[in-house]
């Protein structure tokens, strides 16, 4: 595969790039989690799973010989933006931008982009303070300039091929399912043992609206949660790596079939 960081290229190489390659952008926050994962969770998480598929998509492409092997996408991934959208946390701590900066940053970087000659880009997202604002930026992008851009929240792209999850909880806040990621990514910067979340009665309405299809967000939700959305304790680090090793999957093909769609 065909597959560099755009911090490593000189100019004349992005050039180049852009003619055929998809650049990838991750995108984080930098908020609580809870007392036991650090504020770079969502950051750390999704550049995790980025990595993990384009080795994976490189692993594959090695791996079947020619004439039989997949044409590779060619992926420039540009450094994680680490700041998100992230009011909701700043009770506790957060580096937050607002909805109309972040989506002024988005459009910023996606025009530098297709100045610099790119018609692909995909954003992959880690934050879920940023999804609604990320897909509206490029919507809106798309309508003005000659590009075809994709976006997602990594752990919506699954490959549905294990079973270590948790539908209830996923993705949560700061609970079992960015924990046990946590545990299998950075385990050093987990803090254990995770402790037991007391039960919060009644839930919070941002998880469990009244009525199917609503969204329902009330003041002071965030706190009254104490950060997190479900119990952390039981979080396994063998599950997060196997949850991990699927999402990954899930974007590899996603990018696959970008790729094909969009040439």
């Amino acid at each position: 595969m065909s597959q560099s960081r755009l911090t490593e290229l000189t100019w004349r190489e992005v050039r180049r790039a852009g003619e055929q390659g998809i650049a990838l952008l991750p995108i984080g926050s930098q908020e609580q989690h809870a007392g036991h994962l650090p504020m770079g969770t969502d950051t750390l998480l999704v550049e995790e799973v980025v990595d993990r598929a384009l080795a994976l998509l490189d692993r594959e492409a090695a791996a079947t010989p020619a004439p039989a092997a997949p044409t590779a996408p060619e992926v420039v991934r540009l450094p994680a933006l680490p700041f998100g959208h992230s009011p909701h946390h700043l009770f506790a701590a957060a580096v937050s931008l607002s909805a109309a900066t972040l989506g002024a940053v988005l459009d910023d970087v996606l025009d530098s982009l297709v100045t610099s000659g790119y018609r692909r880009v995909m954003v992959v997202n880690g934050h879920g303070g940023n999804d609604e604002i990320m897909r509206l930026a490029v919507k809106r992008f798309a309508l003005r300039a000659r590009v075809t851009v994709a976006a997602c929240s990594y752990w919506t792209l699954t490959a549905g091929e294990d079973e270590a999850g948790r539908p209830d909880v996923t993705p949560g806040h700061a609970g079992w399912f960015e924990t046990s990621l946590m545990l299998a990514a950075h385990p050093e910067l987990v803090q254990t043992p995770v402790p037991a979340r007391t039960p919060v009665e009644p839930p919070p309405l941002f998880d469990h609206p009244p009525h199917p299809g609503l969204t329902v967000e009330r003041h002071g939700e965030w706190e009254r949660v104490d950060g997190s959305t479900d119990d952390a304790s039981g979080a396994d680090a063998d599950r997060g790596g196997r949850l991990l090793d699927d999402r990954a999957r899930g974007l590899a093909r996603a990018i696959r079939a970008f790729d094909a769609a969009s040439r």
